[in-house]
């Protein structure tokens, strides 16, 4: 998946289209794999925000309406609160049609420098993710 950071707002934006390997039930993909989505949007948001990668210590999603297999969803995350040891964040998924799917929130935990310091260099080396390798290579 690819994420955008809007680097003025900090909201993280992706796009996914669940295919036919996600479905819970016919037509329709597992709650699992927004949540995975959901997941992973927030961490970036949280992330983003301390210039320093984060783990998840707490996810809740409210699923609102299905999310067709074949659809693309437009997912959106942000941070609801910026605490220096714990990152509160909140997403939204929507439809094509701007319907609400699912929406989540999510407190992320700071990883040591030491930590953040090895995930950074794990990076591919890659002109798509440079920008934001150089963002988190300069984090204190």
């Amino acid at each position: 998946m690819d994420f955008t950071v809007d680097p003025t707002t900090g909201i993280v934006r992706t796009r996914f289209i669940p295919a036919a390997h996600h479905i819970g039930f016919t037509g329709i993909a597992h709650g699992g794999i927004l949540a995975t989505v959901f997941d992973e949007a927030m961490v970036w948001a949280a992330s983003w925000q301390g210039k320093r990668f984060c783990v998840c210590g707490e996810l809740t999603v409210r699923f609102r309406r299905e999310a067709v297999i074949g659809n693309r969803l437009t997912i959106e995350a942000r941070i609801s609160n910026p605490r220096p040891r714990l990152i509160q964040t909140s997403a939204a998924a929507h439809d094509g049609d701007g319907h609400l799917i699912a929406e989540s929130t999510g407190k992320y935990i700071p990883m040591s420098t030491e930590r953040h310091f090895q995930m950074v260099e794990s990076f591919l080396r890659d002109p798509a993710t440079e920008i934001t390798a150089s963002a988190l290579r300069a984090a204190k």
